[in-house]
């Protein structure tokens, strides 16, 4: 069983050190793999020096691409399974073990941690929580299954899933949300845990770096030019 933690990252160099080495110590088993998406830092350098493979972008891509192309590396080194997270140290590397659990065992396809599941978080801001509280209602309406945190990016999933994400049908512009759809209409079973999440030290991070009512704008249209396509899984 092979497993890959992707931590795509955009001048990090700060932080990513820490998380890479905290991810390590943890789970010596699992491979850990930097998405360097075109940093001006020394993202690159610290995040290799803490024991990570990095893969990296000549210049920024944004975020949708920087994990696609983890997707790709997993999917062409053989991975079995794949953990998602940030490279600013807001997800607790210590819940990767819970996210994993339903993926290993099959029960689901894709696994997405929730920060609102009874676990103890941070507090967003009151813009972000009316953002995550009209698409936890629009999601979950789409995909008819209850789900509190549409907007996580932290997450596992299984070889099919990661494959399916390697082409044309992943939302690369904005993968919030749209991840949800795209999964449940080709017929992935997907599940929520709860994680623990923590405010990053700028209150930022490259997976939600959008001003709220712009990314609330752009992500109402993405999912509906989502909602206009129809796949199934390869």
């Amino acid at each position: 069983m092979k497993v890959m933690i992707l931590i795509p990252a955009y001048n990090e160099s700060l932080r990513i050190g820490e998380v890479v080495r905290r991810v390590r110590e943890l789970y010596p088993a699992y491979d850990v793999v930097v998405v360097n998406d075109g940093s001006h830092d020394r993202t690159a350098r610290v995040a290799a020096e803490a024991g990570a493979e990095v893969v990296s972008h000549p210049f920024n891509m944004g975020y949708g691409v920087a994990i696609q192309t983890g997707y790709k590396y997993a999917v062409e080194q053989g991975y079995d399974f794949l953990v998602q997270m940030d490279g600013d140290g807001q997800h607790d590397p210590g819940y990767i073990p819970q996210l994993l659990a339903p993926v290993l065992a099959g029960d689901a396809d894709f696994v997405l941690g929730s920060r609102f599941l009874g676990v103890e978080s941070y507090e967003p801001s009151l813009a972000r929580r009316l953002g995550m509280a009209f698409f936890r209602r629009l999601v979950s309406f789409l995909i008819r299954t209850p789900i509190t945190d549409s907007t996580s990016g932290y997450q596992a999933f299984n070889r099919r899933v990661c494959r399916f994400f390697t082409t044309e049908v992943f939302p690369c512009d904005y993968p919030d949300a749209d991840m949800l759809i795209v999964l449940h209409r080709a017929g992935f079973s997907l599940r929520e845990v709860p994680v623990r999440m923590y405010a990053n030290a700028e209150g930022k991070s490259m997976h939600s770096g959008l001003k709220p009512l712009y990314y609330l704008f752009k992500m109402t249209l993405s999912i509906l030019v989502t909602l206009l396509r129809q796949r199934k899984p390869g």
